[in-house]
């Protein structure tokens, strides 16, 4: 296990004793040295604004959160993705878990399934980038993008990035698509009690 794996792990662990602590306080009381994570690069608003909902909504430390968040807004960017798909994609495959493994042998905040993306995790350094998150993010974002080019729409490359393209009543791709609406309606929330002061 890489160190910034165990980083997350870790993070991840403790996340109930972070969600609700003041800013900075987590890394006041952690072993963990602050220059492990890498320096925060400028962000969307809406990242802020998502890092502290899904912190507090799945109990995880705010910088575990924070780096997700940027990896997948980094992710959808260089593949052509919606960021708040992306995120729909991890809150219903893996629930922010970036250890997460399925019985089916999928693993990370994407379950991606190693057997059938060897080529692909072999350009990001094999099967041990799976639970590094940027890394998997990254991955899952490429191998929804290329089923979404390859079925011709969104739905059926939810669906067939979920193993069920034959399912005709798509409810992943509508479950995945109901958790980005709800992303969007906590951004424009948030957008909408600050200009207008409340």
């Amino acid at each position: 296990m890489s160190f910034a794996v165990a980083v997350v792990a870790t993070l991840f662990t403790l996340a109930s004793d972070e969600a609700y602590a003041p800013d900075g306080a987590f890394m006041e009381f952690s072993c963990i040295p602050e220059e492990t994570f890498p320096a925060a690069a400028p962000r969307d608003p809406a990242e802020a604004v998502l890092v502290k909902y899904l912190s507090r909504r799945f109990l995880i430390a705010g910088q575990a959160t924070e780096q997700m968040v940027g990896a997948a807004y980094r992710a959808a960017r260089e593949v052509g993705l919606d960021p708040l798909l992306v995120l729909a994609v991890i809150s219903v495959e893996s629930r922010f878990n970036p250890i997460a493994e399925s019985v089916m042998g999928a693993k990370g905040l994407m379950q991606i399934i190693p057997k059938y993306h060897q080529a692909k995790l072999m350009e990001q350094g094999g099967e041990a980038a799976l639970l590094d998150p940027e890394a998997n993010i990254l991955l899952g974002a490429r191998i929804l993008q290329e089923y979404v080019y390859r079925t011709g729409t969104l739905e059926a490359g939810l669906q067939f990035y979920n193993g069920a393209f034959r399912d005709g009543s798509a409810q992943y791709a509508q479950k995945v698509m109901a958790e980005r609406d709800r992303l969007l309606e906590v951004i424009q929330g948030t957008t909408t009690v600050a200009m207008h002061g409340s």
